[in-house]
């Protein structure tokens, strides 16, 4: 009986360093990388990607890694750090998504409604958990997942394994990604602002013309009612809105590679 062809320490150093980037990929993009899919779906979707891209990837392994441990622990934490930053960039957009839904909560009088998100076993808004699931459907509606797959290939392309290195265009790219989280949310859940605005100065109007009427008993279920009802309205807005933002990943990505 034949036995297992011997494999040398390069190719394993090479296929680790493969299975790290996307093992890092698949925990952190939305869906696969939730909590509710289990570690052993991760790992075993991780390491079957990384046997079926292994002989894609012709990558010679450097001297200098071969002799110094130090040196190839730091490169494999540059892999990890690789697919961390491709899966933060989608997450971002999520938690625009979930923001909104928490500013707009706030304003319609849902601030102290949360429930538990069984993705990430959090606190949530009710208004910013229903945001969340209707984008992880846009999300699949609009192929946007399709981008991590073809991702997965380019990144090779794109940085070659043990080629990441950390700059100054990175760390701005970042932060823009981070600061657009607030812009997202601002722009999602403006007209909720503006209605939540407009039912208070109504309701002053109203207490300094007419005293006898509890405008604090009227005003809550008046508020939920109108910001609910504008919610509403606001659907198509909104499904066009994150399609968008869901289909300009890519650019977002290639953006990413190359200050990468």
């Amino acid at each position: 009986m034949a036995g297992l062809p011997a494999l040398t320490f390069e190719q394993i150093a090479v296929f680790l360093l493969i299975f790290l980037r996307i093992g890092a990929i698949l925990v952190m993009i939305p869906i696969i990388g939730d909590r509710a899919v289990p570690v052993r779906v991760k790992a075993t979707l991780s390491l079957t990607l990384a046997l079926v891209l292994y002989p894609l990837i012709r990558f010679p392994l450097p001297e200098a890694y071969r002799s110094d441990i130090v040196q190839m622990v730091i490169g494999m934490a540059g892999e990890v750090l690789i697919g961390v930053l491709i899966g933060f960039a989608a997450r971002c957009l999520f938690a625009a998504l979930q923001a909104a839904g928490e500013m707009a909560g706030i304003q319609i009088g849902f601030s102290m409604a949360n429930v538990i998100d069984p993705l990430s076993s959090m606190q949530v808004s009710i208004i910013g958990e229903f945001l969340y699931l209707v984008g992880l459907l846009i999300f699949l509606a609009v192929d946007a997942h399709h981008i991590f797959l073809a991702v997965l290939t380019e990144s090779y392309e794109r940085i070659e394994p043990l080629g990441f290195a950390f700059s100054g265009p990175l760390l701005q790219l970042l932060i823009d990604f981070t600061t657009n989280i607030f812009l997202i949310a601002a722009k999602i859940c403006a007209p909720l602002i503006a209605v939540a605005l407009l039912v208070n100065v109504g309701l002053g109007v109203i207490a300094r013309t007419v005293p006898q009427i509890n405008v604090f008993i009227v005003g809550f279920p008046l508020q939920i009612a109108a910001g609910l009802f504008f919610l509403g309205l606001m659907a198509p807005m909104f499904v066009k809105m994150a399609g968008r933002l869901f289909l300009h990943l890519q650019a977002d990505l290639a953006a990413l590679f190359k200050v990468m």
